[in-house]
């Protein structure tokens, strides 16, 4: 009883740092992966405290894979029309850069940084859950 309650105040502080560290991994330490990381350890912790049933309705098989698979899709659209323009973009609509320092000062390092944090927190969860069931 106990666990429970502390896991549902520490879980969503969890969760915000680890958006937090995705936000804000282009100004300082971290990024997508460790932000990643961060929430799909909250998501496992969830998974322990709560038990998988309550956590299937929000997280199922189908939800997360869809989750995934349309970062990654994302992700390679961002890097392919950087890599097939070659930096210039050819002259279309763009992010500006904006003032160094501030959330948005790094053009599509912010969109990419939470696509990877999509991803890490995704497959460290699977990869838990696999492991946890049996299915390794």
């Amino acid at each position: 009883m106990v666990l429970i309650e502390v896991g549902k105040i520490i879980i969503p502080f969890i969760q915000i740092f680890g958006i937090y560290i995705i936000f804000f991994g282009h100004l300082s330490p971290g990024g997508g992966f460790a932000g990643g990381t961060i929430i799909g350890a909250s998501l496992i912790l969830y998974r322990i405290v709560f038990g998988s049933e309550k956590i299937k309705d929000k997280l199922n098989y189908i939800n997360l894979m869809m989750l995934i698979c349309g970062a990654l899709i994302f992700y390679g659209i961002l890097k392919g029309y950087s890599f097939i323009s070659g930096g210039a973009h050819l002259n279309l609509p763009q992010i500006p850069i904006g003032t160094p320092g501030n959330i948005l000062s790094g053009r599509y390092l912010l969109p990419l940084n939470i696509s990877v944090g999509i991803v890490v927190a995704v497959t460290v969860y699977i990869l838990f859950t696999l492991f946890y069931e049996g299915e390794i």
